[in-house]
């Protein structure tokens, strides 16, 4: 059971006056928190900023200890707060067997090794999320969205009492583990205090050896391109895609686990990375495209793709004014943003194909006059990673868009998608904001993986009229592929796909908590609330696989949402293990997908209604 957690488009020539922006115009600056004073000394150089924090195998485990304990003391508890650090770890080993190098993970913390392979960073010990417990001792890792943990080695050791010798990695949405190999226990849930539940989640191009991963309470996940030792079990929705030890397909058999397993991933590529090379200058790795693949991009030994010196690139920080941005993106420079909060007046507009933007440290973007945070132009191959989205107090139409024309989606390639990786949406939390659409894409040949979408349910600026969203996702171009995708809260209609040739292996959703009457949240005078998911009746091509929605009506009243999934009659279109639950509060989910599933209730609370094949 999961507790309470207390076509609008933007006209081109419009658009491209956000390159234009003079110089004398600058954005609005946010102080950019410092690390703690003791952390100083062993910063980033200065390009990168004093909250890239560069961790060496020569300094002492004490003081590596002390550094990585004092940015977690910080962010532990820090779930709304601006600030936000890398903690990236030369090639090299750390600790021992005897002596463990053991910590957790905050919010806003990315932890990554600076090898080109997953193998060159090597730690003996364990980096752990736990559940966060509250005054009456409710432990829950609900709330543990926003970290990620890459490209290194952990040889799990140490730890102490329930928690010793397990990597926990107990989190939910936005909290991706990629490029990781794990020797040792392994566990997603933190079994160690209870409730313990957990929402899950996305690991890919992952490799687990020493025993079964422990799912434990995690209400879904995906995991992608990795190999297990073995899976333990399912709640209502675990995915399994291109994984080699997989557990087989068994979603909707009678006693068994609700596993959905693909062979193969048809089509994947892992996100760009930092590392430095033999002679410790920065580069960033692009992996290259995969296409019908199954297991780590670097069981090889080496990972295919292309490698980028860092001087291709254009490091912004804070304080850097979007204008400044846009020019060095139309000079032909790729872009890396250091951590922090970026306010801005006009959005980043990448006009170039095969633009790369790596975010680093969940940096966040924020648009302060209503408009778009970025916007890709009509162009192939830009590659975005590990950037937040976060609405402003003025209403934007749209946060993310992709492509600029949904009447002429034809540009693109399937050896060059665009990809839209580890990239998390907010509508409210941190402070008030309104945006209609959070992403849009008209391009065609995008993949989308590991996306969160989020209208908040709790923190600051929170309500039925206060942050106002519409819609999480809209699809417009053809052949675009999702993996993993989470969309939850929105008032309307929270995915819409009307593209040709697209695919979702994934879905995760909850309905708004909180709309007022079932008039305010209705789709028509006749059809009760709105479809989660909804495919167009143009579409003439769809795969869906593992899907999931749930309600929690939580203010009391008789809400009813009619379906959950909406698609057309035609034999082209195909959806698969499909799901509600009814989470808890009050109203119903009268139907899975166009009127057939049993609907879901009070009696049938955390009881999956589940469709096997539709049609």
């Amino acid at each position: 059971m999961r507790l309470p957690r207390s076509k609008v488009v933007i006209v081109a020539g419009l658009l491209l006056l956000g390159l234009f922006v003079p110089m004398a115009v600058r954005d609005a600056t946010c102080a950019e928190a410092g690390p703690p004073a003791d952390l100083s000394a062993i910063s980033a150089t200065q390009r990168l900023g004093a909250n890239v924090i560069v961790l060496s195998p020569k300094m002492p485990l004490s003081q590596i200890q002390s550094t990585v304990d004092a940015v977690a003391a910080r962010q532990l508890t820090n779930q709304f707060g601006p600030e936000r650090y890398s903690l990236l770890f030369q090639p090299g080993t750390y600790g021992t067997a005897a002596s463990p190098l053991v910590f957790q993970v905050g919010y806003y913390t990315q932890v990554a090794g600076l090898g080109k392979e997953p193998g060159d960073v090597v730690i003996n010990g364990s980096v752990d999320v736990y559940n966060q417990c509250d005054a009456s001792q409710n432990c829950l890792a609900l709330n543990n969205f926003w970290r990620s943990l890459s490209n290194l080695t952990i040889k799990v050791a140490g730890g102490t009492n329930c928690h010793a010798n397990t990597e926990f990695w107990a989190v939910s949405q936005a909290a991706p583990m990629r490029r990781v190999a794990v020797d040792g226990a392994f566990s997603l849930m933190d079994y160690c205090s209870k409730p313990a539940f957990a929402s899950g989640g996305f690991i890919a191009d992952t490799k687990f050896t020493g025993g079964s991963v422990v799912n434990g309470s995690q209400q879904q996940f995906l995991v992608r391109n990795s190999d297990l030792d073995g899976w333990s079990n399912g709640v209502w929705n675990q995915v399994f895609s291109g994984t080699v030890g997989a557990p087989a397909q068994s979603f909707g058999v009678a006693g068994a686990n609700p596993y959905t397993t693909l062979d193969t991933t048809a089509v994947s590529a892992d996100a760009p990375y930092l590392y430095t090379d033999a002679a410790d200058l920065y580069r960033v790795m692009v992996p290259a495209v995969q296409h019908g693949s199954r297991g780590t991009s670097w069981a090889g030994g080496s990972t295919a793709g292309t490698s980028m010196p860092i001087t291709d690139f254009f490091v912004a920080n804070p304080k850097t004014p979007v204008a400044a941005i846009n020019r060095a993106l139309a000079l032909h420079k790729d872009l890396i943003l250091t951590p922090g909060v970026y306010p801005l007046a006009a959005p980043i507009i990448v006009s170039r194909p095969d633009t790369i933007i790596l975010g680093m440290g969940f940096a966040r973007l924020n648009p302060q006059q209503g408009s778009a945070a970025m916007v890709v132009l009509d162009v192939p191959g830009t590659k975005l990673s590990g950037v937040m989205f976060d609405a402003g107090p003025k209403n934007s139409p749209v946060l993310l868009q992709v492509g600029t024309h949904p009447g002429f989606p034809r540009h693109g390639m399937d050896s060059d998608p665009t990809q839209i990786q580890d990239v998390f949406f907010r509508i409210g939390g941190a402070g008030a904001g309104r945006a209609t659409t959070s992403l849009i894409v008209n391009s065609s040949h995008v993949l989308l993986d590991n996306i969160w979408a989020w209208r908040a349910d709790h923190g600051t600026g929170v309500g039925w009229t206060a942050n106002t969203a519409d819609h999480g996702v809209i699809v417009n171009g053809d052949d675009v592929s999702a993996y993993g995708l989470f969309v939850e809260h929105y008032q309307k209609t929270e995915v819409t796909w009307n593209g040709q040739g697209g695919s979702t292996v994934f879905f995760q959703n909850e309905m708004p908590y909180d709309p007022p009457t079932q008039a305010a949240w209705s789709l028509s005078a006749t059809f009760n609330g709105y479809p989660a998911f909804v495919v167009s009746p143009n579409v003439r091509t769809f795969q869906g696989y593992g899907m999931g929605s749930y309600s929690y009506f939580n203010h009391g009243l008789p809400i009813k949402a009619a379906t959950a999934f909406q698609v057309p009659q035609t034999p082209g279109v195909r959806m698969h293990d499909l799901l509600t639950v009814f989470l808890d509060g009050s109203g119903s989910v009268d139907s899975v997908i166009n009127g057939t599933g049993a609907a879901v209730a009070k009696p049938q609370q955390s009881v999956p209604s589940q469709v096997v094949s539709y049609p």
